[in-house]
């Protein structure tokens, strides 16, 4: 299987699809896009260990990012106090020239997530800097959860608040205690990882925050969570098709990295954990 080779293959615009596994996207994706698709090896199992293995020196990009780990902050990510949990000493403002953070300016609140809308109207917004660039990136945070058909996402909230209390407490040079926070994921969530760490009842508590009672019950985790994941994967590829069709160029749709759901007792995605359910990633030529 061929390495992922982000940049050094040839495109003009760059889809990437948050935690998009391989083997669902191969399934679907012929019922939204034509192209040539292959299998290959990303360079991370998380957003954090994909951006800093990837951008290693400094690019002609503009990056539209749903994902708050890649922003234009400034903030190394080793230095984010809430969500990374990594030794990476690297910030997309070293590496890439032009970041938008549509993870703030197009944040829906109900949903808990950035939607697809939300990528569309930041790039057409911008449209001088895609023609500037050499190379443009639309980073959209489905399939990761939360899952767009039920709403108030967890997972992905406390990490937006998170990085945005931290910059607000950066300008004003004045550490922001803690405090409560508003909601039972919230809570839940960094106790768990804190005192559980890698368990499997760890990872499978942050998953759990994103599904329902009744279809925990009725179809189990593993089965629940996946139709809910190809759903999510199916309204994305449906917004990017749709997009697609008004860029002039060469276009790639790829993945930053996978998801696990229970594969070697792996739930989610974690950083240096090189499973293939995590590090098998579509490459997608589209016609």
């Amino acid at each position: 299987m061929e390495d992922q080779q982000f940049l050094e293959s040839e495109w003009d615009y760059c889809v990437v699809l948050d935690a998009c596994r391989y083997d669902v996207f191969s399934e679907v994706y012929e019922e939204y896009l034509e192209g040539t698709l292959e299998k290959r090896w990303s360079t991370g199992s998380s957003t954090p260990e994909w951006a800093y293995r990837t951008f290693d020196s400094k690019h002609d990009i503009a990056y539209f990012s749903g994902n708050p780990f890649i922003n234009d902050l400034g903030i190394p990510l080793n230095e984010l106090k809430w969500g990374a949990s990594c030794e990476y000493e690297w910030s997309a403002t070293d590496h890439i020239t032009n970041v938008f953070d549509v993870w703030k300016t197009g944040w829906d609140d109900d949903l808990g997530t950035v939607p697809p809308e939300s990528l569309e109207e930041a790039f057409r917004t911008n449209s001088a800097a895609v023609e500037a660039a050499d190379r443009t990136v639309l980073h959209y945070m489905q399939p990761h959860a939360p899952y767009l058909s039920r709403g108030k996402g967890q997972k992905l909230k406390q990490i937006q608040k998170g990085i945005r209390r931290q910059e607000e407490a950066e300008n004003s040079d004045e550490e922001e205690e803690s405090g409560a926070l508003s909601s039972l994921g919230d809570t839940i969530r960094p106790k768990v990882e804190s005192r559980l760490e890698d368990s499997e009842l760890a990872q499978k508590a942050g998953l759990w925050l994103e599904l329902d009672p009744t279809e925990l019950v009725r179809n189990g985790t593993r089965e629940a969570a996946l139709e809910l994941y190809e759903e999510n994967l199916r309204i994305a590829l449906e917004a990017v098709a749709d997009l697609i069709s008004e860029l002039d160029g060469t276009v790639v749709v790829t993945a930053d990295h996978g998801e696990a759901f229970g594969e070697q007792g792996v739930w989610e995605h974690h950083i240096e954990t090189h499973i293939p359910p995590l590090m098998e990633v579509p490459w997608l030529e589209v016609e």
